[in-house]
C-alpha cells in the first residue's frame, strides 16, 4: 500500500475552487497512488491554528484569498519571491516537519504573460491592491517592466504595498479608482479585483493598440473588461491560465515529481469546456 500524503486548497470562500480538480489528474496521471487533494474552508484568522493542527501526512497547501499573507506568517521559513512580495500560496511541509512558504503565482503570472507577448520595459496597470497583486508586482520586478501604476478602491491599500515596491526595485504609483479609465491605457492591463468589481470600466475604457489584458476572474467568462479588450484585438489571459500556471510549482513541490501538464491541462478543460 502507498503511504497516504494530502494537501488542499485554503481559502473563504473555496467551495469553487477546481483546483482539486488539477492536482488530483496529475496525482493519477502520475501513478502517485495514495495521494488526495481537497478544499478547506478557511478565513485568514483560521488559517495559524488549521496549519498547526495537520499531521504528518500532510504535504502541502495551496492559499487562495483571503489567506495569503496570513500563510507567509506562518512559514518557518520562505522564498526570497515570497517575501518580497509580503504573500504566499503554497505552503510546503519540510521533512522536518517545518512549512516553507512561496508564491508560485508569480512564476505562472510571468509564465503566461510572456506568452502573451508581455516584453522588457512595458509599462503595468494593475487593478487591486491584494495578494494576487503582490504577485503581480513581483512579476513586473520579473518581467522588467518600466512602471507600474496600482489603482484601488481603498488608497491606504496601495499605500500597503509601497514598501513591497521598493523590496522588488518596482516603480510604483498610485491612481484613484474614479480615474480607472485613463490607466487603462498600459501596455499590460493586470485586474486583481472580484468578479463584478471591473466590469462598469468596460463602457469607458480606450486601450491601446497591441496591449495585453489579464484578469484574474475566470467565472464567469469573459468578463466584460475582457470582452471589451478581445473585441478590440488585445491579447487576453484569464484567471484560469494562472490558474494552472501555478498550479504545476505547487504540484512540483510537494509531490517531488515532474508534473503531468497536459493531464492536468485537460482536466481543467473538462471541468471548465474551455482550454487555458
Amino acid at each position: 500500500m502507498a503511504p497516504v500524503r494530502r494537501a488542499a486548497v485554503l481559502g473563504k470562500p473555496i467551495a469553487h475552487s477546481l483546483s482539486p480538480v488539477i492536482h488530483n489528474a496529475g496525482y493519477a496521471a502520475a501513478g502517485l497512488t495514495g495521494w488526495s487533494y481537497t478544499r478547506i474552508e478557511c478565513a485568514a484568522a483560521e488559517l495559524p491554528a488549521l496549519v498547526a493542527g495537520l499531521g504528518p501526512e500532510w504535504a502541502g497547501l495551496s492559499v487562495t484569498m483571503p489567506g495569503k499573507e496570513a500563510a507567509l506568517a506562518v512559514a518557518d521559513a520562505a522564498s526570497p519571491v515570497a517575501a518580497a512580495a509580503g504573500a504566499a500560496n503554497t505552503l510546503v511541509r519540510r521533512p522536518d516537519g517545518s512549512w516553507y512558504a512561496d508564491n508560485t503565482d508569480v512564476g505562472g503570472m510571468v509564465h503566461v504573460l510572456t506568452d502573451a507577448g508581455v516584453r522588457a520595459g512595458a509599462a503595468m496597470t494593475v487593478l487591486g491592491a491584494g495578494g494576487t497583486a503582490r504577485a503581480a508586482l513581483a512579476a513586473a520586478a520579473r518581467l522588467a517592466c518600466s512602471s507600474v501604476t496600482v489603482v484601488a478602491r481603498r488608497p491606504e491599500a496601495v499605500d500597503e504595498l509601497r514598501q513591497v515596491a521598493d523590496a522588488l526595485g518596482v516603480a510604483l504609483s498610485a491612481g484613484a479608482w474614479v480615474d480607472a479609465p485613463r490607466h487603462l491605457t498600459a501596455d499590460v492591463v493586470v485586474s486583481t479585483v472580484p468578479a463584478g468589481v471591473a466590469d462598469p470600466l468596460a463602457e469607458t475604457v480606450t486601450w491601446s493598440p497591441g496591449a495585453v489584458f489579464f484578469d484574474a476572474v475566470y467565472d464567469p467568462w469573459p468578463t466584460p473588461l475582457a470582452a471589451s479588450a478581445l473585441s478590440a484585438g488585445l491579447r487576453v489571459v484569464s484567471g484560469l491560465d494562472l490558474l494552472l500556471a501555478q498550479a504545476l510549482g505547487q504540484f512540483e513541490q510537494f509531490t517531488g515529481v515532474a508534473a503531468p501538464v497536459e493531464a492536468m491541462r485537460e482536466a481543467l478543460r473538462q471541468a471548465t469546456g474551455r482550454l487555458p
